[in-house]
């Protein structure tokens, strides 16, 4: 039984709070301005647990601090234990999706296998929904093709009726199931229900992976039958055992211990987090399931502590002992739950050695490899909308950024950046000294950087020019003309994306693609634009990062030339240990005496001379003139 309280929004008081919120265990609810729920948690003390966010800001973990802004609500619901209140915390997150909670996402219902004992001619049949009805659960299996597998065993070996019916037909006479000797035929025969009884015990030792123990039940029945010279129920029996121990070498026992167990493995990539859960059932691997969370502020152990208060929350069959790879927080509390529920002594284990860490590091190895699966088919799929978006005859698996930097013409400098499948592969960056451009000529510029590129082959699938339809066009134009050095590979297609016009309203960036007018617009959050943006984006860091450094090395050599007595070996070794102008002002005679080849009248003299410079210049001046150009990357 549960109460319910609800605080307004004017009552989001700690003071307030104190006087009003009971010392029970309970469920917990912010709401937004709108009477939105934003987050669920549970407590086994409400008032101790809500007023425990309300902290400075600062004291809060970041998540924490964004909920507690946008929290203009509680509400709270009483439940009669924690335990209760853990299936409660399930079933509104589950309800209400709130923002700030972790959620496991799993739109698949898994198949599992449904028998029930309670009928007279009971069979198995496949679910996907489990209840608690007092029938029993195998399961869950990881596909549709698995259980069908197993009921197909089940109905080759074991004599239960073959009829779909959940009531057992009457007909005239058997079916053909009877007649080739895998059914009892309950339909029309009179069929000793202790008998059928002893078969369906059989089938659900199977199903329970207790084949050993089947097996041996088999072979003494086979014996007995033998003695007494019933020689055809012997070789059905025989038939029997041959059939299931087939099926049992196909198994992988992961498990000395012989007994059920469920392991947990994770692995993370950024914001996602990949879980995969190991059945084991009385020592053998029957199967797995992989869950996808994606959170941007979780840690492995908060992702790890939500997964699993959602994950056993909706299962049917929890087992005794639970592998995990991360301390869980809330252990007691979870494993008493889960005990309750599965009317028996639940342990969630962390394993330091041994198999059980060797069963943790297969799960851990199965995430990965499933996580790895899933990002290469997410980006080959954003491959395949890139080329849809922007009607591209091939698939660009390859596309190069290009962007140009320069001070009012000065030191001009053009980068290249390249993604493969939608991912930033480095080795192919690149960047460019502009050469053969005079003054401010952004077209020229970026026409002289896609020549240079396209001199060296493989050539990528697609330009990203940041730019409108004029850089566009210079860079095709620079395109058709290099395309007949290599008449044999196929151009690179090209595209420009452009900032949003302001003044016409503009919300988003847009696509420039050559042969069309009007841009293409896509949404602000559409996957497409968001790569393009990412694309562009790290080209213009890259391309101002160069720029700048290219910058100092020309600013360090201009006023290191005039200095008596340092030379070109000299020059090298101090641009080598001072990076930057201002860090070579502010060196020591000690500091200037240390580097290679400077000795300490020669760093009196260098520090003398940079003192007088900074009289003469002042302190805002700076010497950008045109210097001798260090090597170019």
């Amino acid at each position: 039984m549960t109460q319910q309280e609800t605080v307004a929004r004017d009552g989001l008081d700690p003071k307030r709070l104190q006087e009003i919120l009971p010392d029970a265990p309970g469920v917990y609810l912010f709401k937004d301005s709108g009477g939105r729920v934003i987050y669920v948690g549970k407590a086994k003390r409400l008032r101790k647990r809500v007023l425990s966010y309300f902290k400075p800001l600062d004291e809060l973990p970041r998540k924490t601090a964004h909920l507690m802004e946008r929290a203009r609500g509680l509400d709270t619901l009483l439940t009669a234990t924690e335990n209760e209140a853990f299936i409660l915390e399930a079933s509104l997150i589950r309800k209400h999706a709130p923002r700030y909670n972790i959620i496991l996402r799993d739109d698949k219902r898994y198949p599992s296998v449904r028998l029930d004992p309670r009928e007279r001619f009971a069979r198995p049949f496949i679910v996907r929904k489990t209840r608690k009805d007092g029938a029993w659960y195998f399961g869950p299996f990881s596909s549709a093709n698995a259980v069908r597998e197993t009921l197909r065993v089940i109905d080759r070996v074991f004599l239960l009726r073959k009829c779909r019916n959940r009531e057992v037909p009457k007909r005239s006479r058997p079916c053909l199931n009877y007649q080739m000797g895998r059914c009892l035929g309950p339909c029309c025969l009179p069929v000793d229900a202790w008998e059928y009884r002893r078969i369906v015990e059989r089938v659900r030792l199977f199903l329970e992976g207790r084949s050993t123990e089947l097996v041996a039940q088999l072979q003494q029945e086979m014996r007995q039958a033998a003695d007494a010279l019933d020689f055809e129920k012997a070789a059905r029996l025989r038939d029997q055992i041959t059939a299931i121990e087939r099926t049992v070498e196909r198994q992988h026992v992961v498990s000395t211990r012989f007994e059920d167990q469920d392991v947990v493995g994770l692995a993370v990539r950024g914001h996602l987090f990949q879980m995969v859960v190991l059945f084991i059932r009385n020592g053998v691997l029957v199967g797995s399931r992989p869950y996808l969370i994606r959170e941007k502020e979780g840690d492995r152990a908060e992702v790890l502590e939500a997964f699993l208060k959602q994950f056993y929350a909706q299962e049917s069959f929890i087992p005794k002992r639970i592998l995990v790879p991360e301390a869980v927080g809330d252990q007691e509390a979870i494993e008493n739950w889960l005990s309750q529920e599965a009317s028996t002594r639940v342990r969630i284990l962390r394993p330091q050695r041994g198999e059980n860490l060797r069963l943790v590091e297969m799960a851990a190895a199965n995430a990965q490899s499933v996580l790895e699966a899933r990002l290469k088919q997410e980006h080959e799929d954003l491959v395949l909308m890139v080329k849809d978006a922007l009607a591209l005859e091939g698939a660009p698996h390859i596309i190069e950024g290009l962007d140009i930097s320069n001070f009012h013409g000065h030191a001009p400098v053009g980068t290249i950046v390249s993604f493969v499948d939608g991912i930033p592969h480095r080795p192919g960056y690149r960047s460019y000294r502009i050469r053969n451009v005079d003054g401010i000529d952004d077209y020229a510029m970026m026409g002289e950087l896609v020549a240079r590129r396209m001199e060296k082959t493989p050539w990528p699938d697609l330009f990203l020019v940041d730019g409108g339809k004029g850089h566009l066009a210079a860079v095709r134009a620079v395109i058709d003309r290099s395309r007949g050095a290599h008449p044999e590979l196929r151009p690179p297609d090209s595209v420009s994306i452009a900032k949003p016009d302001e003044a016409r309203h503009e919300r988003y960036d847009k696509l420039y693609v050559p042969g069309r007018k009007n841009p293409i617009e896509l949404p602000g959050d559409h996957p497409v634009l968001l790569l393009m943006m990412h694309i562009r984006d790290e080209a213009h860091r890259r391309a101002i990062g160069h720029h700048q450094k290219l910058l100092a090395r020309r600013m360090h050599a201009s006023i290191l030339d005039a200095v008596p007595g340092v030379g070109k070996a000299r020059k090298a070794s101090l641009l080598k240990r001072f990076r930057d102008v201002e860090a070579l002002m502010e060196a020591s005679v000690e500091e200037l005496a240390a580097v290679q080849g400077i000795s300490g009248p020669l760093a009196c003299e260098i520090k003398s001379f940079l003192e007088r410079l900074r009289l003469e210049s002042g302190p805002s001046r700076r010497d950008d003139g045109p210097g001798p150009e260090a090597p170019g990357d």
